[in-house]
């Protein structure tokens, strides 16, 4: 039988994050943004009178992703994933009753997208608070019962059932977590954003510490061999920007790439132009052959209303941006899609469902579906050590990294030096110290997992939650909130 508790508490917080390079993705430049805290307080039903155990989870408040709206400025968009989180702490402690991790979760689903609507945000704003706070939550519950995130989730101590999956109602769930397994290390793959200097013939304000700025350089220190191409929608373009990635790549025994579209092809047509074009173009050829897929080319508005399977199927396409709720995937295989990307920022719950939903129609005849490790420039502390977490245990072999590259590490975060020693202590794999600057450590293109084996949701260290400020809010909002 799955533990329950009770909700004490939740408390937001926030710190301001500088980018050492732009970053650019679609139409969007982000050189500055906000990292949201939360720690929630729960109480285990049946366990001992006031005693409660703590979680937390950490993301940073990316503008120009969760909603791409012309309308809505850097600032706004911020302001929205602010409301999402408080109304969404609102929403979690307004319950009173034990319930399972993921009956919390499950309970206020809907709710968060219904209300988040009339306010404004779309489904993937709305449900980033909840994101947020599932994994808190489950934090919490893995140190009260001083279990790690992969022995909870094999065990599903956070109670996960189809509830809200109706497509899954026949299939065995504990089964199959069951056979979830973590893995020790994952292959880190490396972003090349639009941008991004390809050589030191590029246009470069080079950032003022000692780290890697150019393709060739990210290569030379971190030894990737896996790379994720961001592109611009103009086949035209994106091509000529290929051929020169391609001339820094081809010079590796081995590599692979994935291409971002980032919701800028506007139609099918675009998308066929631009892949038939790279097909035509020798010198692209080995480039071509190594690519895994395309994820999101169409914006989100006509991705579940149009088919794609006419295009060539040695790209296999994936939606992102698209997967805004717990429908999102199964739609879009039935337009053609195979694969669906996991993002910590959009809920673990939900990728474990996807996971599920991919060895249920691969058990059947017919085109493999898949899921993808992808990143929003989570930061190192608890936002990358929570993915990779996630990621380790659903048996990706790779899964992209960009946050180490855009922001210079914990110093990037304006977190004092106890506190960068502390998450060092804790995960020696996973960071290394650079000068008094903890940074992520990635090795040979890999990264090491061991560590997160450890009790909690990849929390055995904290951030000095004193230097954190409670999370701005229109109209403001207290740090905690409590029943």
């Amino acid at each position: 039988m799955q533990p329950t508790f009770s909700i004490v508490a939740i408390e937001l917080y926030e710190r301001s994050v500088r980018l050492r390079l732009p970053f650019r993705f679609g139409a969007a430049t982000v050189t500055e943004a906000p990292q949201a805290f939360v720690r929630a307080r729960i109480r285990l039903a049946g366990g001992a009178r006031n005693v409660d155990t703590t979680g937390a989870a950490a993301e940073l408040m990316i503008p120009k992703w969760f909603d791409k709206s012309p309308q809505r400025s850097n600032a706004d968009n911020i302001a929205d994933l602010r409301a999402s989180l408080a109304a969404a702490a609102g929403a979690y402690t307004s319950q009173r009753r034990a319930s399972t991790a993921f009956g919390h979760a499950a309970e206020h689903y809907h709710a968060v997208i219904d209300s988040g609507a009339g306010a404004g945000l779309n489904p993937l704003t709305a449900s980033y608070g909840a994101a947020l706070i599932d994994r808190a939550l489950l934090d919490a519950l893995c140190r009260a019962l001083d279990v790690s995130f992969a022995d909870a989730i094999r065990a599903n101590l956070a109670g996960i059932d189809a509830r809200l999956t109706p497509d899954l109602a026949g299939f065995d769930l504990g089964r199959f977590l069951r056979t979830l397994k973590a893995t020790p290390a994952i292959a880190a793959r490396h972003t090349v954003g639009i941008l991004d200097p390809i050589d030191a013939g590029d246009d470069l304000q080079r950032p003022n510490d000692s780290q890697p700025a150019t393709l060739g350089e990210v290569i030379a220190t971190y030894g990737n061999r896996y790379f994720k191409i961001k592109l611009g929608g103009n086949a035209e373009s994106d091509v000529a920007r290929l051929l020169r990635i391609a001339t820094v790549l081809d010079r590796l025994p081995w590599y692979a790439v994935t291409l971002d579209g980032n919701e800028q092809f506007e139609t099918v047509a675009a998308v066929d132009d631009f892949w038939r074009r790279v097909g035509a173009t020798r010198s692209l050829d080995r480039l071509a052959a190594v690519a895994l897929y395309l994820e999101q080319p169409l914006p989100r508005a006509t991705t579940l209303v149009t088919d794609v399977s006419t295009l060539d199927s040695s790209l296999p396409l994936l939606i992102d941006e698209s997967d805004a709720t717990l429908e999102a995937f199964p739609a879009a295989r039935r337009y053609g899609y195979r694969g669906v990307s996991s993002k910590s920022c959009k809920g673990f719950y939900k990728s474990l469902l996807n996971a599920a939903r991919c060895a249920q129609a691969n058990a059947l005849p017919g085109p493999r579906t898949f899921l993808s490790g992808e990143d929003l420039t989570a930061q190192a502390g608890l936002a990358v050590q929570q993915d990779l977490a996630l990621v380790g245990l659903l048996g990706l072999t790779h899964v992209e990294r960009n946050g180490h590259h855009y922001v210079d590490g914990f110093a990037g975060q304006r977190a004092g030096a106890s506190e960068q020693q502390a998450f060092l202590a804790a995960y020696p794999d996973l960071y290394r110290d650079d000068g008094g600057n903890v940074r992520l450590a990635i090795r040979d293109g890999m990264l090491d997992l061991s560590s997160l084996g450890a009790p909690g949701f990849g929390s055995r260290a904290e951030p000095d939650w004193t230097s954190l400020a409670p999370l701005l809010a229109d109209p403001p909002i207290a740090s905690s909130i409590a029943r």
